[in-house]
């Protein structure tokens, strides 16, 4: 294993454990959800916007490791964002993961699931709080 690859499995694990913004986010002005039925990935976004500032988020569900570490990741990189700029950052991301597509500097420790890519039924576990974000965001 990569020196690289090794780090990145770290992150994932890291955020897997103890995933940042988990929990109910009480003051939220936008909620969605979703869920994965053919691994049963389940995630809630709470999104509190000022303006269209993200300035505070969590989630809460239940998930594989990829899924969660997705998820503590998005919330880590997203707060404190414009909306716009989140929903670029989605982009970026799906197109990372779902399409293979060269990893962007800007989604910082994302990075660490760009090997997602090579394994297309866990996209829907990297992505699936990404959609939810997305969909509270709209």
């Amino acid at each position: 294993m990569s020196v690289l690859d090794e780090l990145y499995r770290e992150i994932i694990l890291k955020h897997y454990q103890s995933p940042k913004n988990f929990g109910v986010l009480p003051q939220a002005t936008k909620t969605a959800g979703g869920m994965n039925p053919s691994c049963g990935d389940q995630v809630e976004v709470m999104v509190r916007l000022e303006g269209d500032t993200i300035a505070d988020i969590r989630f809460q569900g239940q998930g594989c490791a990829i899924s969660t570490a997705s998820a503590s990741l998005m919330t880590e990189l997203v707060k404190g964002k414009k909306v716009a700029e989140a929903l670029e950052l989605s982009k970026k991301f799906q197109a990372m993961v779902v399409e293979g597509a060269p990893p962007d500097p800007a989604l910082g420790d994302l990075l660490a699931l760009q090997g997602v890519a090579k394994l297309p039924a866990r996209a829907k576990c990297a992505t699936l709080a990404w959609h939810a974000l997305e969909e509270a965001l709209r």
